[in-house]
């Protein structure tokens, strides 16, 4: 791989896309769909995705680790989706069902739900617990990224 460029692959088709490092935060097309790489809306990641959605991804991601039978959980998602939409981009959502993934669940500690945790790439930014209306989870966002 080129130094000054980072290898992706998009969000709609899966084809591997090579984006200039100085323009991964401009909303890049994919070369064969032309559709956004990055995805306007959370997407559903499982322990055998984990490192190509997360981990390989090269702008900063939000994981909110949740349940389907999680109130709190389903609270937060409309509050989620906005921010997939207002940070197209810029921030990757990705949501981790704690039920059907217990081995990232359980690396990353998480005991309560819904937790949120902010990654760049494999490195740990930030976390919290809760619920959070759409003002808080901003801040959240805005502490980190």
């Amino acid at each position: 791989m080129d130094d000054d460029r980072v290898e992706y692959s998009c969000s709609n088709c899966g084809a591997l896309n090579r984006i200039p490092r100085s323009r991964v935060r401009d909303d890049p097309r994919c070369g064969r769909c032309k559709a956004s790489i990055f995805p306007d809306h959370p997407v559903a990641a499982t322990d055998a995705s984990w490192k190509r959605e997360v981990e390989d991804c090269p702008i900063p991601v939000l994981v909110d680790f949740w349940a389907p039978w999680c109130g709190p959980c389903h609270a937060v998602a409309p509050a989620l989706e906005q921010a997939a939409k207002e940070r197209k981009g810029k921030l990757k959502i990705v949501k981790l069902n704690v039920d059907e993934n217990p081995r990232i669940s359980s690396l990353h500690q998480v005991q309560s739900i819904p937790t949120l945790i902010l990654q760049r790439g494999p490195l740990f930014i930030g976390r919290v617990a809760g619920a959070l209306p759409k003002s808080e989870l901003d801040a959240f966002i805005d502490r980190y990224v």
